[in-house]
């Protein structure tokens, strides 16, 4: 075996392989030039490209430029305005610092730098960096313009890699509308043999950040959207959440930033759909455009040369406060259907909602106020007929009986005019159709209800509000149960005891790798106990990880008890019924969609209805 020789590499090497960690395509070199345009302070930038960006990609930007002696040095390895300590390396708030960038392009493509500070007259510049070089004069104006030719003219290996033109420019399509969202208050303009394909003026305006928003994430985005602003403990979540209803097959619609910078990051995207939680299908991808801004030294951004990813350096809080405030903005969102949110939520109650399911019974009882829980197990049989069944005020929620429940429905909001300003958002019901949806007419026309679904959301809220009260309901075993675990997971118990406790379950070690189960949650008793506490402690990491995955079982088994306690389909609902179950809807936090992420409800306007029948035509 031959042996081999240590030696230290040259220059051209080292820059060969450093370009390799930072360029891979024309998209990573229009990365790297737009954050430097970006930190320039430039309120408007050019990208003009040619053949996808391999032959020709220059950009232009009227940021504060380049002194001239600086701009071959700016070529130079590791040369970089932004950064001169450890200190500010921590603390870095510039979406370029590496010095790495401009470098890595001049060692494998034909790049020049042309540059004004005044824009009095300008100076350029040639890569790759020579000691000694100095910047020719040129006519600039305020600002940088920087040229890079054939990418990979002398790397033929990588150059094979590369796509078509046509996909090639599609990343680099890509690239630019994500950096346009991060900066609003700058101006984008992206050209392709000699054609202008994109054009964002600075979004100065709200009305221009919903274009440009809706131009570079689509229009149904901009009009299904919650808007966001929450600040806590040093940090703020900023931007748009689109409604579960439009919650995509693929993650192509999530744009984060962290203090301007666009990053992908596992905490985040898990925050971010655990905050999504009940309302959106477990195999669909919710859709948002967030800014999260915090302390910079509080994330590392210098976890990769490409800098797409980042780590916090308190994962916990993070995740915490992402998936809490999104959570918290869904539960908050009206009961509207998208193109018409300008009606606003009634205020959540903690009152059980009168339409309400009696239990053990076929039939429907009605509640009023919290003296009628929806588990108020009464034993007084309700009618399966519900004509016959206790009526309830669509508009107070009052019970009604006999000669009163008449008058009151002869006087019912049911048959008042929906163009009157009190009618709910939600409207009155008119019909049942095929005893599966509840059809109903508000001020902007039919509203077509699942009326199973939405009631398995009403019910499922109030469990949880009902569980969440207070200290969570649980039951002795009639014999404690052993159960068989890994140390590791046994250690993991012992340490959770407390947390566990107040989940509802008594254990205690009793051994290196067993436990004992002394008392569980009553909603989780039917379940096989030594696979559910093996699962829970599988999953559990710390202490901390302990509630969430409680609650998440628990979660689970509510919304498993309101599905099978919800009315079913087929069910012949009184006028009554189905205006006590609209008006529960509107109360109800999340009603717009059921436990399973599928929408409750629909709206279909007079407009639609008109287009429908070729009415005005």
């Amino acid at each position: 075996m031959s042996k081999r020789i240590i030696r230290q590499l040259n220059a051209d090497l080292i820059d060969q392989i450093a370009a390799g960690e930072v360029i891979e395509r024309p998209a990573s070199v229009l990365k790297e030039l737009l954050e430097n345009a970006i930190d320039a302070g430039a309120r408007q930038v050019d990208v003009e490209a040619g053949g996808g960006g391999i032959r020709l990609l220059r950009i232009r930007d009227d940021g504060h430029g380049i002194p001239p002696e600086q701009i071959p040095l700016a070529m130079a390895p590791h040369a970089t305005s932004k950064i001169t300590s450890l200190d500010e390396l921590e603390r870095v708030a510039t979406l370029g610092f590496r010095g790495e960038a401009l470098p890595s392009i001049a060692s494998v493509s034909r790049l020049s730098i042309r540059s004004s500070t005044d824009g009095d007259g300008g100076w350029e510049a040639t890569g790759p960096y020579r000691a000694g070089q100095q910047a020719a004069p040129c006519a600039h104006p305020r600002g940088t313009t920087v040229e890079m030719r054939d990418l990979f003219h002398n790397v033929p290996a990588r150059r094979k890699f590369l796509r078509t033109e046509q996909t090639e420019f599609r990343h680099i399509d890509r690239m630019l509308r994500r950096t346009a969202l991060s900066r609003f208050e700058t101006g984008f303009r992206l050209s392709h043999d000699g054609r202008v394909v994109r054009d964002y003026p600075a979004a100065t305006t709200d009305a221009r950040r919903a274009s440009r928003i809706a131009d570079v994430v689509g229009k149904g985005f901009v009009e299904q959207t919650i808007e966001v602003d929450t600040s806590r403990a040093g940090l703020r979540l900023w931007g748009w959440l689109g409604q579960p209803s439009i919650a995509r097959s693929q993650a192509d619609w999530q744009y984060m930033f962290v203090n301007g910078r666009a990053i992908r990051d596992k905490v985040v995207t898990h925050a971010i759909k655990q905050g999504f939680g009940d309302v959106l299908h477990h195999a669909r991808q919710p859709a948002y455009v967030l800014f999260l801004e915090m302390d910079p030294a509080g994330v590392d951004v210098n976890a990769h040369p490409a800098k797409h990813e980042v780590r916090f350096r308190d994962q916990g809080k993070i995740h915490g406060f992402l998936s809490h405030v999104v959570s918290q903005a869904l539960a908050g969102a009206a009961p509207t259907k998208p193109h018409h949110a300008e009606f606003a939520a009634p205020a959540s109650t903690h009152a059980a909602p009168a339409f309400a399911l009696g239990g053990g019974q076929s039939g429907l009882r009605f509640g009023t106020g919290e003296s009628r829980g929806l588990y108020d197990w009464a034993t007084r049989p309700v009618a399966d007929n519900p004509v016959d069944a206790p009526q309830v005020n669509p508009d107070t929620g009052e019970l009604l009986t006999g000669a009163s429940e008449e008058a009151a429905l002869e006087t019912s909001p049911v048959v008042e005019s929906p163009d009157e300003a009190t009618v709910p958002p939600l409207g009155y019901a008119r019909a049942q159709l095929h005893g599966v949806y509840i059809l109903a007419e508000n001020a902007e026309g039919l509203v077509c209800v699942d009326m199973h679904a939405a009631h398995e959301r009403i019910v499922y809220e109030t469990l949880k509000r009902q569980r969440d009260a207070g200290t969570v309901p649980s039951q002795p075993l009639l014999v404690p149960l052993d159960v068989s675990v890994s140390e590791r997971e046994a250690d993991l118990a012992e340490a959770c005891e407390a947390v566990l406790a107040q989940g509802g379950f008594e254990l205690t070690r009793a051994g290196p790798t067993t436990v004992t189960v002394r008392r569980v949650p009553t909603v989780l008793a039917d379940l096989d106990i030594a696979s559910l506490l093996a699962d829970l402690l599988g999953r559990m990491e710390q202490e901390a990880g302990a509630g969430r995955e409680l609650k998440r079982l628990s979660d689970e088994r509510l919304g498993t008890l309101a599905c099978h306690a919800s009315v079913r389909a087929n069910r012949q609902l009184s006028t009554a019924e189905m205006n006590a179950l609209l008006r529960d809807m509107e109360r109800t936090e999340r009603s717009g969609q059921c436990n399973h992420g599928r929408p409750t409800w629909v709206q279909i306007s007079l407009k639609e209805l008109d287009r429908l029948f070729q009415r005005g035509r």
